[in-house]
């Protein structure tokens, strides 16, 4: 009977102990300092179900550190976007690698910035969504690739 019990006790201790366990959240990195020139990697020849993911300056304390590149296993149905640092408002944003369904994926999507052709052309700006050759206030389906 007291067996039982400890055992009982046992697995409500270690099942508490899991439950508040946060889980790990990415986290951006800004900085008023840019980080140095990329070094020259040679890229090693492609392995089948890998995609290369190229070095990257990462920020460790108080200063860049060169990161070498590295294989990544391929995920099938998904496009690797690589680490790699952007200016934004006046400050350098490191952004991790990851995995996304779409090719040209937007880190931080705003309003009025998609690209739904994902021809480089913010829809806002684009005069031919489509692409048909038909500017969009002369077509009648400014969204439809397809001509009649």
């Amino acid at each position: 009977m007291i067996k039982r019990k400890l055992l009982l006790a046992a697995l409500a201790v270690s099942s508490i102990a899991i439950v508040p366990l946060p889980a790990s959240a990415a986290v951006s990195v800004y900085l008023d300092v840019a980080p140095p020139a990329p070094r020259y990697e040679v890229v090693p020849a492609p392995r089948p179900g890998y995609v290369w993911q190229p070095g990257v300056w990462e920020w460790r304390g108080d200063r860049h550190y060169w990161r070498k590149g590295y294989w990544v296993a391929e995920r099938p149905g998904y496009y690797w976007h690589p680490s790699r640092w952007e200016h934004v408002d006046g400050r350098w944003v490191m952004r991790s690698g990851g995995w996304h369904r779409e090719r040209y994926a937007y880190y931080e999507p705003r309003r009025g910035y998609g690209d739904r052709d994902r021809d480089g052309v913010p829809d806002r700006y684009d005069r031919d969504r489509d692409n048909d050759g038909v500017p969009n206030r002369a077509d009648a389906r400014p969204d439809n690739p397809y001509r009649y």
